[in-house]
């Protein structure tokens, strides 16, 4: 007797972009990509599409080479060309992700700011909403195709560009904190927080312009811990996870 599968979800926004660090892609404390992790995502994934949300998804690269750390240890190097690199990383995970999610049967487009036709489409606006309006998954790819712009920024600037209800930004930990956790054992999480004491209190969780992206056109963001396996789910459905980042000047703490 097989068991039944869990009821769909009732997501509690319609169109999500979902940041995807490249620490996805790989085993805890590894890099390169591991296909059982993907596996893994893709499973959430489809489950969400099954539920009607119109998902958009920007790849990090720095599984396989962050820019500004290579262009900053490396005299051979220009960072501008540093960063070139970093962004054709994020192509190479956008790929990978394609085949995992149409393995599991989720349409899926592969869209990049760097024009590569041989492999991906160009991102267009119009073209990338009408995907999600047919219910197929856009990965986006190489950040904005600008050099010194992370793929937060590019992940705030998309989801402008389409009209997301949310950012969901998918890391190794399960929020945003006063301090380094790993480091101070006395920090504390906040349940919400305030675009404006984000930046004021200068805390780490994303680069403070694709904080301003988000905070000028009132787009909520949810920082959560992805590796527990249903958790994007939870993010969607609305569920108190992770730390929300939302329009206001009032925020909360968890102890």
């Amino acid at each position: 007797m097989t068991d039944s599968p869990a009821p769909l979800i009732k997501p509690a926004y319609k169109r999500v972009l979902l940041k995807l660090s490249g620490e996805v892609f790989c085993r805890d404390g590894e890099g390169g990509i591991s296909m059982s992790e993907l596996e893994s995502i893709s499973a959430q994934i489809k489950r969400l599409v099954d539920s009607g949300v119109e998902l958009a998804i920007v790849c990090g690269g720095g599984n396989i080479l962050r820019g500004k750390q290579f262009s900053s240890s490396s005299v051979a190097s220009n960072p501008a060309t540093a960063h070139y690199m970093g962004m054709l990383a994020t192509v190479i995970n956008g790929l990978a992700l394609q085949d995992a999610l149409e393995m599991a049967g989720v349409p899926t487009r592969l869209q990049t700011a760097i024009r590569m036709e041989g492999v991906a489409e160009p991102f267009i606006r119009r073209r990338c909403i009408r995907h999600l309006e047919k219910g197929r998954v856009v990965i986006l790819a190489a950040g904005t195709g600008s050099p010194f712009v992370t793929t937060d920024t590019a992940a705030a600037l998309r989801s402008r560009e389409i009209d997301a209800d949310i950012l969901l930004k998918a890391t190794k930990v399960d929020g945003i904190y006063s301090d380094d956790p790993e480091k101070n054992p006395h920090a504390v999480r906040f349940s919400e927080i305030s675009y404006q004491d984000v930046l004021h209190k200068n805390l780490q969780v994303m680069d403070a312009q694709a904080l301003h992206h988000c905070m000028e056109h009132g787009i909520p963001i949810l920082v959560f811990n992805f590796r527990k396996v249903g958790n994007i789910e939870k993010a969607v459905g609305g569920e108190n996870i992770g730390t929300r980042v939302l329009p206001t000047e009032e925020s909360r703490t968890e102890g």
